[in-house]
């Protein structure tokens, strides 16, 4: 391995170690209450190493957020398989409803608080694009085999992100509570609402 190889993979493997523990600290302490020296005291380095890989929290933040919807990503494409566009669109559903219960941290941190702003938008491309194009790609194959009827296949996937984000984020902020459930039965009750809610605009 060459000189310059190896300082970009010590570049990379300092950058993750930087997102590992930012992510932590995120998760334990919250966004607001995580400073930079806060993170820099975790991987025992100083303030200005990490300055040297990211200019401030935000882009941090946003990185890290990229990882976590690469991992969202991941669990779609492994369980949201099924040939028939409409048992896919279920799976994609329950996928997500899964993801967010049993990560409520993480799923805050991606879609509750509020997204960074101080990044570069020509280098930072939006976060969780991907995983929007899933849903979408999921919801065009409905429409060409005659299984929903939209004119407008993006108006549709804000509608479907929006019931199934609402529906995970009301349990997280513990909005359910006033439903006459218990705590066990609360993930059966989004996941048939969701169902219920796709087999009755689809065929």
């Amino acid at each position: 391995m060459g000189v310059s190889e190896r300082k970009e993979r010590e570049k990379m493997e300092m950058k993750e170690l930087i997102k590992a523990a930012a992510l932590k600290l995120f998760l334990e302490d919250g966004v607001a209450k995580t400073s930079i020296r806060n993170i820099a005291d975790e991987i025992e380095y100083s303030p200005g190493t990490i300055y040297l890989y990211y200019k401030d929290k935000d882009e941090l933040l946003y990185e890290v957020q990229s990882e976590a919807f690469g991992k969202l990503l991941k669990v779609f494409e492994e369980n949201a398989t099924s040939e028939d566009p409409v048992e896919r669109l279920l799976q994609l559903s329950r996928t997500y409803i899964n993801f967010g219960l049993n990560n409520p941290e993480l799923y805050d941190l991606m879609f509750i608080i509020r997204a960074p702003t101080n990044v570069d938008e020509e280098i930072h491309k939006a976060n969780g694009g991907n995983c929007l194009d899933f849903l979408t790609d999921c919801l065009a194959a409905c429409v060409a085999g005659d299984s929903l009827v939209v004119t407008n296949v993006q108006a549709a996937t804000l509608q479907m992100w929006a019931m199934v984000h609402g529906l995970v984020s009301l349990n997280l902020r513990c909005r359910l509570k006033v439903m006459d459930a218990s705590e066990e039965e609360i993930p059966h009750i989004l996941l048939a609402t969701m169902e219920s809610y796709i087999r009755s605009v689809t065929k």
